[in-house]
């Protein structure tokens, strides 16, 4: 989700100013329905909603005027992929607690990604992540909530810091766990917020112990949703249209 997506109009679309267009996503088990905001007289941009699942839904272009009955303009398929992104979020989100799988992601540290592309990384990861359907008692620390701080042990938020993955440690200390996580030391005894000192992350470290440190900025920080019962509607500031998600 979050992409960019722009619709081309054929000559007998191209209609006047008072028409509004928006798409609609027809999924298995969600709906999405998206404004657009007109390029010029023939195109339109939206930004594509960020699915549950990987699969193929019925996209329709419908038209609106006031006084005038609603109009689907053009239907097609859209394909939600999975990509290493989702894979990577999906796996880092099933390992949480897990100490064998969390160790294995310690490889990754040994051969440190230039700069650009932890970034790239940092932004696509923290993105599937905030479209991943986490369990309702899912936990950065993991499922076992009986073990206290004083036992050692790797965790998301020492993963995410040591690769200096910045807006995923913001997302993490958003959720249940994630603040509790920055005490935990692991078996060399560092706790994420001294990872983040001894490499030298200086906004990392300001945002785990600065109190009302902001988010950093990302593509997600361009959009800001509200949530209600089965609807979310979310606004891309950036783009000022609007996303309106519902479950079947």
């Amino acid at each position: 989700g979050d992409s960019v997506i722009t619709v081309q109009l054929t000559e007998e679309d191209k209609v006047e100013d008072d028409v509004v267009f928006y798409l609609v996503f027809t999924g298995s088990t969600v709906q999405h329905c998206t404004s657009t905001r007109k390029i010029n007289p023939g195109s339109l941009e939206t930004i594509s909603p960020g699915h549950d699942c990987c699969e193929t839904v019925k996209v329709a272009l419908c038209a609106s005027r006031e006084g005038h009955p609603v109009l689907v303009v053009a239907e097609e398929s859209f394909q939600f992929v999975q990509d290493e992104a989702y894979d990577a979020a999906q796996f880092l989100a099933t390992c949480a607690g897990n100490q064998q799988a969390l160790n294995f992601t310690r490889f990754l540290d040994r051969s440190r990604p230039p700069a650009a592309d932890v970034d790239f990384l940092d932004e696509k990861v923290a993105l599937a992540f905030r479209h991943l359907k986490l369990p309702a008692e899912w936990n950065v620390l993991g499922a076992d909530q009986s073990l206290t701080e004083n036992i050692p042990r790797e965790t998301l938020m020492h993963f995410a810091v040591r690769l200096g993955l910045l807006r995923l440690t913001w997302f993490l200390l958003q959720q249940p766990g994630g603040r509790g996580a920055l005490s935990i030391h692991n078996n060399e005894g560092a706790t994420p917020v001294s990872l983040a000192l001894e490499r030298g992350y200086q906004k990392l470290h300001q945002l785990l112990t600065e109190e009302g440190a902001r988010e950093p900025d990302s593509w997600s920080t361009l959009s800001h949703t509200v949530h209600s019962g089965d609807y979310s509607v979310k606004h891309h500031r950036r783009l000022d249209v609007y996303l309106l998600t519902a479950e079947a």
